[in-house]
C-alpha cells in the first residue's frame, strides 16, 4: 500500500516553504521531489491513497511528551484510545502518558497493559512512562530495569514531587546507569498545601492560599545539582517560573544534562487573565504573573526551554464543579496547542512557523531520543497536515477527548490539523 501527497507545503532547511510530493510506502517515506513530478492518478488506485494538499502545511507529525490518559483506573475521565483520538485530531503523532493512573504505572504489567491498549487503539504511538516510586509515594524506588525492559521511556512521579533529595539522588544514579531519563514534577509540598492558585493577585483578591515560585524553583535548583552529581538526563516538567528558567540557563551553560518543557498555557495566560473561580483555569503549577509568562517566552525562543508540551490533563465535569478548592488541578490541550500558538505567536509574527514547528516535533525527538520529528526520505510517515488559513471558535463540545476543561473555549484561533498520518495510515482527518 503506497500513500501520495502532492503539492505538500514543506518547510525547508531555511524555513522557506516550497511545494514537494511525498511518496509513502510500508509506512516509510521513500520519495520527496518537487511538486508535478510524479504522474499518477490524482484520485488514486486501489493500491495508492492519494490526498491533494495543495495549500496546506504538510508537517512532521507533533510529539507531545507529557499526557494523561488516565487509564487505566480513571476511564471516565479519558481513555487510551480517546486520548490517543483526541491527539491524532491535534496533529500529534507520537504522546507520552505520564504514570499517576490507578493502579500507578509502577510495574511492567501496567507498562504492557498501556502499550497493549495503544496497539489496540491503533491511532498514535503512545509512549508509556514509569514512575519513579512505588504508587508514587516518595519511599522505594521502582525496578527501574524491568520497566525499561517492558518499554517504559523514562522516570517520573508526575503529579507530585519527589520530596527527598537522596529518594531523587538514587533515583538519578540508577537511571544514569540504564541511560534513561528522569522527568521530574518541581513541587515542594511543604509550601503548596491547600493552595489552588498561584501566590499573586488573583489569590489576594479571593482570599485563597497561593502556590508560590519558590515551590518550583527549589526543586529544580535541588536536582540540578543532584543530576551534576550523578551524570543523569534530567528533564524539567511544565517549566512556569522566572526563577525556574533562570536556574535551568545557568545549568544549561556549565553543561549539565538538564532539559525543560513548557505548555501552551504558561506561554499564553497569565493570573491576571483569570475571570473569576472557574476551575477551567486552576491547573499545576497554576498560572503565574506576567513577568514569569514573559520570562518563560524568553527561555522557549533562546533554547533554554526545549519543547512544548500540552499537560493535556482531562477531567469529567462533575469532578470539575467542585470549587477552586476541591476541584481538580488540570486542563485539556491536545486538540488546540497548534492553532494557540500558531495564532498568538507566528500570525503576531513573534515566531517563525518553522520555529514553532521544530518546537513540536525535532526538538522533542532530539531531547528524547526518538525516531521521529522530521520529514525526509526513509523516515517514518508520521505526518501532519495544517490548513494555515482554517479560522474557527474553540468548541470544547466537539472535542474527541472525554475532558471539556479548557479555558480556551470559544476563543477564535487560525492553523488547524486537517489530517494526521502515523506510519503512512490516515488516523485522523476532517
Amino acid at each position: 500500500m503506497s500513500l501520495i501527497i502532492y503539492n505538500a507545503a514543506l518547510l525547508d532547511a531555511e524555513g522557506q516553504l516550497s511545494n514537494q510530493d511525498i511518496v509513502v510506502e510500508n509506512g516509510i517515506i521513500q520519495k520527496i521531489v518537487p511538486a508535478g513530478t510524479l504522474e499518477v492518478e490524482a484520485s488514486g488506485t486501489t493500491e495508492n491513497t492519494v490526498i491533494d494538499a495543495k495549500g496546506m502545511l504538510v508537517s512532521p507529525g507533533f510529539i507531545d511528551m507529557h499526557v494523561h490518559l488516565r487509564e487505566p483506573g480513571f476511564e471516565h475521565k479519558e481513555t487510551i484510545e480517546t486520548g490517543a483520538r483526541s491527539a491524532a485530531k491535534g496533529g500529534f503523532t507520537t504522546i507520552a502518558c505520564m504514570p499517576n493512573t490507578n493502579p500507578i504505572t509502577d510495574s511492567p504489567e501496567v507498562v504492557e497493559l498501556v502499550k497493549t491498549k495503544a496497539k489496540e487503539a491503533d491511532l498514535v504511538h503512545v509512549l508509556p512512562y514509569a514512575a519513579i516510586t512505588k504508587g508514587e509515594k516518595g519511599e522505594e524506588l521502582t525496578d527501574f530495569a524491568a520497566l525499561k525492559q517492558a518499554g517504559a521511556i523514562g522516570f517520573t512521579d508526575d503529579g507530585v514531587g519527589i520530596q527527598k533529595a537522596q529518594m531523587m539522588k538514587d533515583a538519578m544514579a540508577l537511571a544514569k546507569s540504564l541511560d534513561m531519563p528522569v522527568i521530574a514534577h518541581c513541587e515542594d509540598d511543604s509550601l503548596v498545601v491547600g493552595a489552588p492558585v498561584n501566590e499573586g493577585t488573583f489569590a489576594k483578591k479571593h482570599g485563597l492560599k497561593g502556590i508560590p515560585n519558590e515551590s518550583e524553583a527549589i526543586h529544580v535548583g535541588r536536582d540540578i545539582l543532584l543530576s551534576e552529581a550523578t551524570g543523569a538526563h534530567y528533564h524539567v516538567c511544565h517549566v512556569s517560573t522566572e526563577q525556574s528558567v533562570r536556574l535551568i540557563r545557568q545549568a544549561k551553560s556549565i553543561g549539565i544534562r538538564v532539559t525543560t518543557e513548557i505548555c501552551p498555557h504558561h506561554l499564553l495566560l497569565s493570573e491576571e487573565d483569570i475571570p473569576g473561580l472557574d476551575t477551567n483555569w486552576k491547573m499545576n503549577p497554576p498560572l503565574r504573573s506576567k513577568r514569569d509568562v514573559e520570562a518563560c517566552i524568553e527561555a522557549l525562543e533562546d533554547g533554554t526551554i526545549d519543547m512544548i508540551v500540552t499537560d493535556h490533563a482531562p477531567h469529567s465535569s462533575e469532578e470539575k464543579a467542585k470549587g477552586m478548592l476541591k476541584a481538580p488541578f488540570g486542563i485539556v490541550g491536545l486538540e488546540t496547542a497548534f492553532p494557540l500558538l500558531y495564532t498568538k505567536f507566528v500570525k503576531t509574527g513573534r515566531w517563525s512557523l518553522s520555529f514553532l514547528i521544530s518546537r513540536m516535533t525535532s526538538d522533542p525527538a532530539k531531547v528524547f531520543g526518538l525516531k521521529a520529528g522530521r520529514l525526509e526520505i526513509g523516515a517514518p510517515a508520521d505526518i501532519t497536515i495544517v490548513d494555515l488559513n482554517k479560522t474557527k471558535a474553540v468548541n470544547p463540545d466537539e472535542f474527541a477527548t472525554k475532558g471539556r476543561n479548557t479555558p480556551f473555549g470559544g476563543w477564535e484561533l487560525t492553523g488547524w490539523p486537517v489530517t494526521t498520518i502515523v506510519s503512512g495510515k490516515i488516523v485522523w482527518s476532517e
